[in-house]
């Protein structure tokens, strides 16, 4: 929140005088002002030029891991052996997940 450090402060007997009336209506202002929005709902209103892409196919030829790769037991992904950094009791981890 933005200071004004040049504005004049309340002395000690000004901020006893502030009603308890005062300050829950203060409450009550701020609270109003919030607005709740449902972000998911406001993004479907938005219609992006050239994104239609409902009569494409996606056609990706997936190969098994092979003999000189690895899972890597953090992210799952799945590296070639020379990325090994660590072989504990059969967990293999790959060097970006070890560093």
């Amino acid at each position: 929140m933005a200071t004004d450090y040049d504005a004049p402060r309340k002395t000690d007997d000004e901020l006893s005088e502030d009603s308890i009336e005062e300050l829950k209506s203060r409450r009550v202002d701020k609270s109003a002002s919030s607005v709740d929005v449902d972000e998911a709902e406001q993004a479907e209103g938005f219609e992006l030029p050239g994104a239609d892409l409902s009569g494409e196919e996606l056609s990706v030829r997936v190969i098994p891991r092979q003999a000189d790769e690895f899972t890597c037991s953090r992210c799952f992904l799945v590296h070639h052996r020379s990325q090994l950094a660590s072989d504990t009791s059969g967990v293999l981890i790959c060097r970006e997940c070890a560093a």
